[in-house]
């Protein structure tokens, strides 16, 4: 059973930090590429990083290069994502997902909320 969990979330205030985790169990984690998404109440689900299976190139939602960094450690299973100098637009739910291509097989997390208020 693949399980993808995610934690880290909490309050903060603008210009704070946090740092996300995706723990995953049930799959091979190193050959899946590893993503973050957000959504926002009234808005749709966005992709903020994604990082591929080997760490080795990642890529960012133009809103927060610069301030997030997303990573991963494959002997952990586990992946990141960095947040600094939040801002409340940040304010959402934010979802881990594994994408593996061949086969295709996609797993999502339960998310974890992250508000960015003062």
């Amino acid at each position: 059973q693949v399980q993808l969990v995610e934690s880290g979330g909490g309050l903060v205030q603008p210009g704070g930090s946090l740092r996300l985790s995706c723990a995953a169990s049930g799959l091979t984690f190193n050959s899946y590429e590893l993503k973050w998404y957000r959504q926002a109440p009234g808005k749709e689900r966005e992709l903020v990083a994604a990082i591929t299976r080997d760490g080795g190139s990642t890529n960012y939602l133009d809103s927060v290069k610069g301030r997030f960094t997303i990573s991963r450690d494959n002997t952990k299973n586990t992946a990141y994502l960095q947040m600094n100098s939040l801002k409340p637009e940040d304010t959402a739910m934010y979802y881990c997902n594994a994408l593996r291509l061949v086969p295709r097989l996609d797993f999502w997390g339960q998310g974890t909320q992250v508000t960015v208020s003062s």
